[in-house]
């Protein structure tokens, strides 16, 4: 069977997939791939994902230069969740100019911003 279709792909053919950092392990995000972009993964060694928003597909670090050089790629025991390991390159992951995209955290019923911006969104996509 081949390797792709081993994934249970939701309805609109995407999976989530988590990206942490290889040497940290630290989550950097959550985002989705289709087949297209799990393939390209796997074929260039760099992180591909789906984008939902654009509808297209996204080479991460594309415009930023923030790329990130993966590692390894595992599908979770139901077949419906990918983990990439990667080296992230220029040290932000976000889009918001941070390292992770998980930089919000729930305090006494209130979410607070618990990361430093490293450098201006509009510095990264000009």
């Amino acid at each position: 069977m081949d390797w792709l279709e081993q994934v249970k792909w939701d309805v609109n053919g995407l999976a989530p997939v988590i990206t942490q950092e290889h040497k940290t392990k630290q989550v950097l995000t959550l985002a989705w791939m289709n087949r297209e972009a799990l393939r390209l993964t796997l074929e260039t060694g760099h992180a591909v994902y789906w984008s939902r928003s654009r509808q297209k597909i996204w080479h991460k670090g594309e415009q930023s230069g923030n790329q990130q050089r993966v590692k390894s790629i595992r599908l979770d025991c139901d077949n419906d969740a990918i983990l990439i390991e990667v080296k992230q390159k220029g040290g932000i992951a976000c889009h918001t100019g941070r390292h992770h995209c998980f930089y919000q955290q729930l305090v006494d019923g209130q979410w607070q911003t618990t990361e430093a911006v490293l450098k201006d969104p509009k510095e990264i996509y000009k």
